[in-house]
């Protein structure tokens, strides 16, 4: 049982960047989804940088054989270079209060099974990465943001021994989402804002547990933090975590790539406007592209913040691949 504790320069490449990635389109050839991302791990200049965008589907209903064909297809008809696969299977409910819970070897059976068929659909072409809802997240999923914020004020251990069970609980479906073909996890953590927790707080109730699934497939290749939310700490999570990259919203956030580079090494993830991309025509996207990449410099993945809208059209989707020059199918 994790006992409560009262708690817990960049200019090297940002100048070159431009000109790195000028000089590697003068002999652009033709390179994988794969080596793309590779390379922007690496820092490598490319003809381009890699990008993902997502939305939700909402078949979850229909089963994961659905899911997984809507991945697949989404991936192939506008040519991302990183899969993010959706993961809206709910965790199961206990019989009795919500916090009643044991660990679960499989908590998304469903999940994993769609994994298996995404890997089959596209895993020779791109990697994948499986979303994952912290556990903080997830027991309010179980009752409700009020109930788990009442629970943290009259029995703050029940609250943690909740939290690690669920946390213990994703730390087993990580592993066998890395099993089933996924090159990481991404990891979404949407209460290290002070609507949900103050720092010290989101240290002692949160942080603990979200580094235990982390550490569970620490040393994969593609383990991605999802910062969500406007007011997110994002200063918190420049020191050291078992991931390659962080994803968040230079528009929510109002805090720039070129900002964020100066404090944090790996990838930064980010660029796009989530919240108006379907606005978005082909100049303000290369426009925050553009922006993006310049303050990021070659450790860069171009997304938006978060999902795109998801009743955005096929043409509104279609901008930014075409933009990139990205190859499509379909």
């Amino acid at each position: 049982m994790i006992e409560l504790k009262s708690n817990l320069t960049r200019r090297g490449f940002l100048s070159s960047a431009a000109a790195a990635c000028a000089a590697a389109a003068q002999t652009r050839t033709a390179i994988s989804h794969k080596e793309r991302v590779d390379g922007a791990l690496k820092g490598k200049a490319l003809d381009r940088p890699p990008f993902s965008f997502w939305h939700h589907f909402g078949l979850e209903k229909e089963g994961p054989e659905r899911h997984a064909q809507a991945t697949i297809q989404f991936h192939r008809q506008f040519g991302t270079d990183l899969v993010k696969v959706m993961s809206d299977f709910p965790y199961p409910k206990p019989g009795g209060a919500w916090y009643d819970l044991k660990v679960l070897d499989n908590p998304f059976p469903a999940q994993i099974r769609a994994l298996e068929l995404i890997r089959e659909g596209v895993g020779k072409d791109a990697y994948f990465v499986e979303t994952i809802f912290n556990p903080w997240n997830v027991a309010e999923k179980l009752s409700s943001q009020k109930e788990v914020a009442e629970l943290k004020q009259t029995k703050p251990q029940t609250l943690a021994d909740a939290l690690q069970v669920i946390a213990r609980s994703e730390a087993n479906h990580a592993k066998r989402a890395i099993t089933a073909g996924a090159s990481g996890i991404f990891l979404a953590i949407a209460n290290a804002q002070p609507e949900f927790l103050s720092p010290e707080d989101y240290a002692k109730f949160s942080e603990p547990f979200d580094r235990m699934v982390l550490d569970a497939v620490r040393g994969v290749p593609l383990n991605i933090l999802h910062l969500h939310g406007g007011h997110v700490y994002l200063d918190h999570f420049t020191k050291p975590w078992p991931a390659a990259a962080i994803n968040y919203s230079v528009q929510g956030t109002g805090v720039s790539a070129e900002h964020y580079r100066k404090n944090y090494a790996g990838v930064l993830m980010t660029g796009l406007d989530e919240k108006n991309y379907r606005k978005l025509e082909t100049p303000e996207l290369k426009k925050q592209w553009q922006a993006a990449q310049e303050g990021a410099g070659l450790r860069f993945i171009l997304a938006p913040g978060c999902s795109v809208p998801n009743d955005s059209t096929d043409a509104e989707l279609s901008r930014l691949p075409r933009l990139l020059g990205a190859t499509q199918s379909g």
